[in-house]
């Protein structure tokens, strides 16, 4: 143990990996649970770092300190690492005379969180509580693991985070669906255009790639969608890989490598959340990513896909075929049912898809590429960039916007072309995937949707 800790506290997680029988300790946290006897009574504690608690087994002590000693209290224990004469567990805490000092009392008549399973929808309208249940405890551990492996994922491979902008005068999806950013009477008054809160950092991140070759993004976007499906939210992050010298398989080849190495890095880093998962949120989680995670991705056209729907003899809500779009049903059939595997769907229709895809002979279909997982539907998004100027151009002008307000992106096209792409992934979808849980709302630490900004 660090100097620094054993004078502050030891984390859960660092007792049960190096204390060692009959080292002195100063442990943190709050009650789980608490029961009192005759001659003995036993605390267990957590403190965030361990789906475990520490047993804290108390002899001789006042009525009033057990008074104090209920559900959410905060605790500071001081007191000696011995071997547990109990079943459930292989070490306790004795604690020194008075070597148990109450930081914050907590009443437990009215104490929210009690013992009874709460529901996810109930947890939902106490934020500020819901990270001391298991669920979100494991939840939001798993959430830091994610995003150290992203980076260190991307970090290993020579790409560069970038900081892209929050507030922009950029439009990459070109849906209308953004924040507008307003100071003063007009909207324009302070930055002198019109600005929004950013959808994706993608088109500020290629000139960066235009430089480094191998560059990233992950931070927050938003979306003015007034969406209420499991799926949405108006506030999520998203990370965005961008490469230079780099086609549609080039894309394709880091997105597989990229969701496998994060996957497997943070099961591992975290086996016991993802055990509490795989018992307590979707049985057979565990088996069904190991399965994952070691099979191949397959890979579609968009028109393959098309066919492979026309002839299963599944009847759908929403029509398919020529001219139709591929709907939320239609991508879980191919990757729960058809492939039973995550699934590529590329090669899109170019009037499905924006600009700045690059165009296929033809003029028919774009390089773009959408991953469909089982379970949560599309988690990436991607493309292979339009790096020529005059079908760039050709492009925005079908789309109607304006030229000269992204010359800045026109000029990637003029000084140092290259073929170029990157992809979107929801880092919130993934993080649907990799735990079981079935609503964005339960894997943000404050939801922000329509009529909700966090806090009901």
């Amino acid at each position: 143990m660090s100097a620094r800790g054993a004078h502050r506290r030891t984390s859960i997680t660092e007792l049960l990996r190096s204390a060692v029988d009959g080292a002195e300790v100063t442990v943190t946290g709050w009650v789980k649970t608490s029961r009192f006897s005759k001659n003995v009574s036993f605390v267990h504690l957590y403190d965030g770092s361990s789906p475990a608690t520490v047993q804290v087994v108390l002899k001789g002590t006042s009525e009033e300190l057990n008074a104090r000693l209920n559900i959410g209290a905060a605790l500071k224990v001081q007191g000696t690492w011995v071997a547990s004469v109990g079943g459930k567990q292989a070490w306790e805490i004795k604690p020194h005379d008075d070597g148990i000092e109450v930081v914050g009392d907590s009443d437990a008549a009215v104490y929210p969180l009690q013992k009874k399973r709460t529901s996810l929808e109930n947890l939902r309208t106490m934020p500020h509580l819901r990270p001391r249940t298991n669920t979100f405890q494991s939840l939001f551990r798993v959430r830091h693991q994610v995003a150290f492996e992203i980076h260190r994922f991307f970090h290993e491979r020579g790409f560069l985070w970038i900081h892209t902008p929050i507030i922009t005068a950029s439009d990459a999806e070109g849906a209308g669906e953004q924040f507008a950013v307003q100071s003063g009477p007009k909207p324009e008054s302070f930055f002198g255009q019109k600005t929004f809160l950013t959808v994706s950092g993608q088109l500020e991140v290629e000139p960066f790639a235009s430089a480094y070759t191998d560059v990233y993004t992950f931070g927050p976007t938003f979306r003015a969608e007034n969406s209420h499906t499991p799926r949405h939210a108006s506030e999520f992050w998203m990370i965005e890989p961008e490469m230079a010298f780099a086609d549609l398989d080039d894309v394709i080849a880091l997105a597989e490598e990229f969701v496998k190495t994060v996957g497997r890095a943070t099961m591992e880093a975290l086996p016991e959340d993802f055990v509490f998962f795989d018992k307590f949120v979707e049985k057979g989680l565990l088996d069904s990513l190991n399965a994952v995670l070691e099979a191949d991705f397959a890979r579609v056209t968009w028109h393959d896909a098309q066919d492979i729907l026309a002839s299963c003899g599944k009847t759908f809500e929403f029509p398919i075929g020529e001219g139709t779009h591929l709907q939320s049903e239609h991508e879980r059939y191919l990757a729960e049912e058809h492939f039973k595997s995550p699934v590529f769907i590329t090669h899109y229709p170019a009037d499905q898809k924006p600009f700045y895809m690059f165009v296929n002979e033809g003029d028919k279909t774009v390089s773009a590429v959408d991953l469909i997982v089982p379970r949560v539907g599309e988690l990436i998004g991607g493309s292979q960039r339009e790096h020529r100027l005059d079908v760039l151009d050709r492009r925005m002008t079908e789309a109607g916007m304006d030229l000269e307000a992204y010359d800045w992106y026109r000029d990637l096209r003029r000084f140092g072309t290259t073929p170029h792409g990157g992809f979107g992934l929801g880092f919130e979808r993934l993080l649907m995937w990799l735990t079981g849980m079935q609503n964005i709302r339960d894997v943000l630490p404050y939801p922000r949707v329509p009529g909700n900004t966090g806090f009901m």
